[in-house]
């Protein structure tokens, strides 16, 4: 019998500072300003109870309220805490916002299976991240979203990985993120430190209560009079308690349960007798007592719960209690009364958890060690028993429970189990967190000796684990174990099964270094797996690490790497057909249309059509993606067309194939590039490269930087090259095989628009060296088959059979290079003075290049000297309008030079002084002219006077006198400052010095 009430919900006390820090997190939510904070402390200092007064107040300003929790029976399901929060709102009806989402609908399919569009898409956890952020800000937009994880420290490791992408994003987000993580060692708690020290969030840790907080509590635990707890009641409380919140609470209850804590006279509270007699030092003493005033068998009862973790099932417990079950019902009522288990929704129905995760360790540590082990295998029969095939969380329960019950055997085949489901449903993390938990819980030394059987496949499912996962170093390390045991077993053991389970594993491990781009190290796991197969075998058995070695090998620097991934796919397609295996035919289909595209389009075409047909026959989503991007690159490459590359772009969107979706906008930012569309094109890289570098898609990321720096070029802007260069190299893009395209379309263009002829001629012949060393290169546009060869043409050091070489080659055939290509055979006949074949020529070049204007004006700019030099074609039309062209797009040299050479033809030629509007307005202010202006840009350059005459097709002399007069007006004092003047004033640092600085 209680002898006084408590009340159960209370003011929070203590907690003003932290309260008030939470506040502003949500105040700036709304404002459109993320916030990420972690919440840490000991068990029972009060996280949760601080987060649910969050989520009171956020629900009382109008936010959109999340929340989930991690449960202590996992990780068996990976990204358990998000799908908690976001079914929240499926079971409310709330459709998702699908334009919001765009392609990242599909993905959270994963979390909520009412929202799934069906097909394999995009699996990526970083991608997953991004579209549990993007639904939130969707959710926030106006008011502001609060998410909550609770018990972050019980996460599973795809959980995780999201927490660090939230962390990470969040800062333009309405959307405000509270995990409470319990303080000591764990992957939670580095990772909030981690994030805090990065400063994208901010640690709150709760410490524990002062005497006089304690005193605050016990007052609002009890019925509040105008005399209050007397201090004595608080004083023990404290002293018992040390200040940890629901130790107290516990304590209170308690001293009101023994009748200790009365009603004075006057109203208020106060301890009976001085002595504390029966008064629990101890929260287990605490706990004990509670249970056991509840009625016989309680405490037998609630420790048995506490056998089964935090969180149990009341059928089960019913079940293992071997006792009627009303009887249990009734424990367990009792036990929700006195505040020692709640019931957890969360979990399903008839699903309780203790209150506090400290109630149900002292429960447990009333067991002896005997009590424990039997009631383990108790708990676990029944779990086998009530829950056939062990689904969801029932396997790692009963894995566990097997475990404590000293079962090793059971228990190992339970967590094989366990890491095999999670490893099935794209958890890799939670596959290498099982497997570990395993090896720790059943006192395996991963460095000991492989043994057979399950230990063995655990092992071998870890390291499949960590391939997915990315973690080659370790995948090898455990592989090499593997290995190791291979060679030291006795001839003969292990059958067919075995060898071929063997090869799987290093194939796995050659496709991890083949994502890495380890590709000696992915090569060195294929020729492992070849060693354990005879050399006969037949393309069943080496369909996996024939797909694997012809991408590995479509990436060698090798001469013949091209024809040797050809055939290496071709067989793997025909294991696959043996296999009936349509994932790794698809696979072989793409590897060999993508190799067979400098051979022929038509044939790659036929290769990607057949992946496009068996993945759409088998219902595999992402590798249809990977069919229609690869057309779609195809009939870009032969005509520069793009309906098709912009339906499959739609297609990867539609299905939340995002990676691919933005491979395919990455082709059509260098398709806007070199359409001269540079608004567009910079607003399609802009675009892409900031979620690319978000969800960490490195090579797209490289691609875009590439196009950013062919758009600096296309416009003779070489500070911007050179900083987008930089970026470009920052990221790895030297060692990418983009590399040759930022110089063909990059630095070959900058060079020929800033009339260096002796910079392009350089650039030309390592490009031309480069293309040389293998003509099987499928790098079309980098110029060996275009605009290089027109240069070797036009300086006579390459003619009629290097242009029928060029034009028989696939590459050649692309309209990117037919242009330039054309352009070369028209000089070549004009040479021989074949006037009509010439002209011939050069209307088809025209024809080709419409779609291309710089390329096209550029190139009839070049072309012009020949055909003057010979007598054919309309050389003085083609300059007068690349003049024209080149002047309305800032390219002032090529203006310069088509401008003297009309001058030397006797062209009167409109004087263009009126064009100051392209002047920047600080600089104009100044009185700068144009013709000035077009010096100062060159002095970024730090040349001398004769290289900017020859830029500008000016005198050195003319030079001089403007140098003076930017000096005068710039106010700098020596050539060398003016330099720096106009290295600081460019459009790449966004600044404009005053005229004094």
């Amino acid at each position: 019998m209680v002898a006084g009430p408590v009340r159960a919900e209370t003011e929070l006390v203590g907690r003003d500072s932290e309260l008030a820090a939470l506040s502003r997190a949500l105040l700036e939510a709304r404002e459109g300003r993320g916030a990420f904070v972690f919440v840490t402390g000991e068990p029972g200092i009060g996280k949760t109870r601080l987060t649910t007064h969050t989520l009171a107040e956020a629900q009382r300003r109008g936010m959109a309220v999340l929340k989930g929790r991690c449960s202590a029976t996992g990780p068996a399901v990976p990204f358990r805490p998000l799908s908690e929060a976001l079914l929240s709102l499926a079971r409310t009806g709330s459709a998702p916002p699908a334009e919001a989402l765009g392609p990242y609908l599909p993905v959270l399919g994963r979390l909520v299976p009412e929202w799934s569009t069906g097909g394999d898409c995009d699996q990526s956890p970083i991608v997953l991240a991004e579209a549990v952020l993007r639904l939130a800000a969707a959710y926030g937009r106006g008011r502001g979203c609060l998410l909550v994880v609770d018990d972050l420290h019980h996460a599973d490791p795809e959980t995780l990985a999201v927490t660090e992408y939230l962390a990470a994003n969040l800062s333009a987000q309405p959307v405000a993120v509270v995990a409470t993580v319990r303080s000591g060692p764990s992957d939670a708690h580095e990772l909030a430190t981690a994030v805090a020290q990065r400063g994208e969030g901010a640690l709150l840790p709760l410490g524990r209560f002062s005497e006089s907080e304690v005193h605050a509590l016990t007052t609002s635990r009890l019925d509040l009079s105008p005399a209050g707890p007397a201090h004595e009641v608080s004083a023990e409380v404290y002293g018992d308690s040390h200040g940890i919140p629901f130790v107290a609470d516990q304590l209170i209850r308690g001293m009101l349960a023994d009748g200790r804590l009365t009603r004075a006279e006057d109203g208020g509270w106060q301890l009976r007798g001085a002595e504390r007699s029966g008064v629990p030092v101890t929260l287990a003493r605490v706990v004990e007592e509670r249970a056991a005033r509840l009625g016989p068998g309680v405490v037998r009862t609630l420790s048995l719960a506490a056998v089964l973790g935090r969180a149990f099932p009341l059928a089960v417990l019913r079940h293992c209690a071997g006792r009627d079950g009303d009887v249990t019902l009734d424990h367990v009522r009792s036990a929700v009364a006195e505040g020692l288990l709640q019931s957890d929704e969360g979990h399903g129905a008839d699903w309780y958890a203790f209150a506090h995760p400290l109630a149900e360790e002292a429960l447990l540590a009333l067991l002896s060690p005997v009590d424990r082990v039997a009631l383990s295998a108790r708990a676990a029969d029944a779990v086998e028993e009530l829950h056939p095939g062990l689904p969801g969380t029932w396997c790692l329960l009963t894995a566990r429970l097997r475990a404590k019950a000293g079962e090793r055997q059971a228990a190992a085949t339970h967590y094989l189990e366990v890491a095999r489901r999670a490893l099935a449903g794209s958890g890799p993390g939670t596959a290498i967190a099982v497997v570990d938990e395993a090896h720790q819980t059943l006192e395996d030394s991963h460095y000991g000796p492989v043994q057979s059987g399950v230990h063995r496949q655990l092992l071998e499912t870890l390291l499949l684990a960590l391939t997915d996962d990315g973690q080659f170093d370790r995948a090898a390390g455990v592989a090499d174990r593997l290995r190791r045991a291979d060679l030291a077993a006795e001839p003969g053991e292990g059958g067919a099964e075995e060898v071929a389970r063997r090869v799987e594993l290093h194939v796995r491990l050659a496709w991890a270094a083949e994502v890495a781009g380890r590709y000696a190290e992915g090569l060195a796991q294929v020729a492992e797996a070849r060693a354990l197969l005879p050399p006969d075998a037949p393309a069943r058995d080496t369909a996996g690490a024939d797909a694997v070695e012809a991408y590995l090998t479509v990436s060698a620097a090798d001469r013949g790497h091209i024809d040797r991934s050809e055939r290496l796919a071709h067989r793997a397609i025909e294991g696959a057909r043996q296999r009936d295996d349509a994932a790794l035919a698809c696979q072989a289909w793409y590897a060999v249309g993508f190799a067979s595209r400098g051979r022929s389009l038509e044939e790659s075409d036929r290769c990607f059509r057949q992946t496009l047909r068996t993945a759409s026959e088998r219902g595999l989503v992402g590798w249809r993606a990977h069919g229609l991007l690869g057309l779609g690159g195809n009939a870009w490459l032969a005509e520069g067309a793009t309906d098709s590359l912009t339906f499959a772009r739609h297609e990867a969107l539609r299905t939340g194939c995002v990676s691919l979706a933005h491979n395919a906008g990455g082709l059509l930012a260098l398709d806007a590039a070199l359409r001269s569309d540079f608004a567009g094109a910079t607003a399609l890289v802009d675009g892409s490269l900031e979620e690319s570098r978000r969800l960490k898609l490195h090579p797209v990321t490289r691609y875009v930087l590439m196009v950013r720096a062919v758009v600096a070029a296309h416009q003779g802007q070489r500070p911007q090259f050179r900083a987008a260069l930089a970026e470009f190299r920052a990221c790895g893009g030297d060692r990418s095989t983009v590399a040759p395209l930022v110089r063909g379309l990059g630095e070959l263009f900058c060079a020929l628009l800033e009339e260096d002829r002796d910079q392009a001629r350089q650039v030309a012949a390592d490009l031309a060296a480069a293309a040389e060393s293998d003509a099987r290169n499928f790098f079309h546009l980098t110029g060996a088959h275009g605009l290089v060869l027109l240069l070797e043409v036009l300086d006579g050091r390459a003619g009629r059979e290097e242009c029928l070489r060029a034009g028989a080659d696939q590459a050649g055939r692309l309209r990117w290079n037919r242009q330039f290509l054309r352009l070369a055979e028209a000089v070549l006949a004009g040479r021989e003075g074949r006037r009509e074949r010439a002209d011939a020529a050069l209307r088809i070049a025209e024809a080709d290049a419409r779609l291309f204007p710089t390329a096209r004006h550029l190139g009839l700019r070049l072309v012009a000297e020949a055909a003057l030099a010979d007598g054919w074609g309309e050389p003085q039309r083609w300059l007068t309008e690349a003049e024209d062209h080149f002047h309305r797009t800032g390219v002032v040299a090529v203006a310069g030079a088509c401008r003297s050479q009309l001058r030397g033809l006797g062209v009167v030629v409109r004087q263009r002084r009126a064009g100051t509007d392209s002047i920047p307005g600080a600089l104009r202010a100044m009185g700068m002219t144009a013709r000035e202006y077009d010096v100062f840009r060159l002095l970024t350059e730090r040349l001398g006077n004769k290289a900017v005459a020859a830029r500008l097709h000016l005198s050195a002399r003319t030079v001089e006198k403007h140098v003076a007069s930017l000096l005068r007006k710039t106010g700098t004092h020596d050539r060398a400052g003016l330099c720096d003047f106009a290295a600081d004033f460019t459009p790449a640092t966004g600044r404009e010095p005053s005229a004094t600085s």
